[in-house]
């Protein structure tokens, strides 16, 4: 959670600073607006934080003691934004994420698997303001996560399940000069994926809902 909300800050003050000295630039330095028909590339710096602290359970339902914790990864990920009109448009992202599942509870601090997992989010987005050096905006849409390529750890074997979620978007594009800009972007995506640890013995429903957070430079098609 530190990291998620260090990076978080970060972004948002390199935003508000290249805000604040876009409205000294505007006489000398050119920049263009995507309209209706354009398509913005963006190369991000992403964080996927999960909050997870879900019980570990047996197969009958009784409390082992355990609880579900997921790690935190900094990844870079692609963002494709494409503008329907002028003030709606589609993005997806591209990007994969590595986490760490530990078992915790009293004395117990186990890494029990590790994996991948690709999270593609397509939302649709609401930009009010989309003249401006600075222009905000909305978005929501749907996510699927699919995990890839897991390592069981410390004697365990773990088996997540793929599936569908939904995601909250808001974020602004800052223009630098040309067909460049800066992005600030932040999703929370809600999905529960179900755990199978030990072939069954233990399982975990575990609400992932994780918090991305991204900082990039976009190109303008």
């Amino acid at each position: 959670m530190k990291r998620k909300l260090t990076l978080a800050a970060a972004a948002l003050a390199m935003t508000l600073a290249s805000g604040a000295a876009g409205g000294a630039m505007a006489q000398s330095t050119d920049w263009q607006v995507a309209r209706k028909g354009d398509l913005i590339v963006t190369g991000r710096i992403t964080q996927v934080s999960s909050d997870a602290d879900d019980a570990i359970t047996t197969a009958a339902g009784a409390a082992s003691g355990l609880n579900v914790e997921v790690g935190d990864d900094i990844m870079p990920t692609l963002g494709f934004t494409y503008f329907l009109t002028d003030h709606i448009a589609v993005e997806a992202i591209l990007g994969a994420t590595q986490h760490e599942i530990r078992a915790q509870g009293g004395a117990t601090d186990v890494a029990v698997h590790e994996t991948w997992v690709l999270p593609p989010v397509v939302t649709l987005q609401y930009r009010p303001m989309p003249e401006a050096r600075v222009s905000p905006y909305v978005g929501a849409g749907v996510n699927y996560m699919l995990f890839f390529d897991g390592e069981d750890k410390n004697g365990f074997t773990v088996e997540l399940e793929d599936g569908f979620g939904y995601a909250l978007q808001a974020g602004a594009d800052v223009a630098l000069t040309g067909p460049w800009t800066l992005n600030l972007d932040v999703k929370k995506v809600w999905f529960d994926t179900e755990a199978t640890i030990n072939g069954g013995t233990l399982k975990s429903d575990v609400g992932l809902d994780p918090w991305v957070v991204s900082l990039g430079v976009g190109r303008k098609f």
